[in-house]
């Protein structure tokens, strides 16, 4: 399990980022940057990264976070954990994946739900093209505007 061509952020995919792109041009938000995450292959280090996470972003005062993978299988253990210790930490989140028509998370919590499916491809599965499944900039409009929305909520 893990990613494949259709979800594969190529190099240049990174160095043109679109949530870097279109967080980074929006003037409503303060972008505080980036944070990389490994997907560890121990349980308790699974567990743990995501508690890091979550600590690393309470202590940057962050009120909402769009958290983004490009895998699946046993990667969706330490997404979903993530997306719960940050979320418990009362800061916002949206997170960004491709779903398509497989069978779903691994491992679900109530903060999967809250999860938008980067799928592009017509059958909703993963393909042989390269990237054709990766974040684009739709993808991270479409975050964008859902984390505003979460983090309006929460102030009210």
């Amino acid at each position: 399990m893990g990613i494949g061509p259709s979800t594969k952020e190529t190099t240049l995919h990174h160095f043109q980022d679109p949530i870097v792109a279109i967080l980074g041009e929006d003037t409503d938000i303060d972008f505080q940057g980036i944070l990389v995450v490994g997907t560890p292959q121990d349980n308790y280090l699974k567990y743990l990264v995501g508690k890091r996470t979550a600590v690393w972003l309470q202590r940057m005062q962050t009120d909402g976070v769009i958290v983004s993978t490009d895998g699946w299988g046993n990667s969706d253990i330490d997404f979903a954990n993530t997306l719960a210790q940050i979320a418990q930490n009362d800061i916002s989140i949206v997170g960004l994946k491709f779903i398509g028509t497989q069978a779903g998370f691994v491992v679900e919590n109530e903060y999967t739900k809250m999860v938008l499916d980067t799928n592009k491809s017509e059958s909703g599965t993963e393909t042989q093209v390269v990237g054709e499944n990766a974040v684009d900039k739709i993808d991270a409009k479409k975050a964008l505007a859902f984390i505003k929305l979460k983090m309006r909520q929460s102030k009210s």
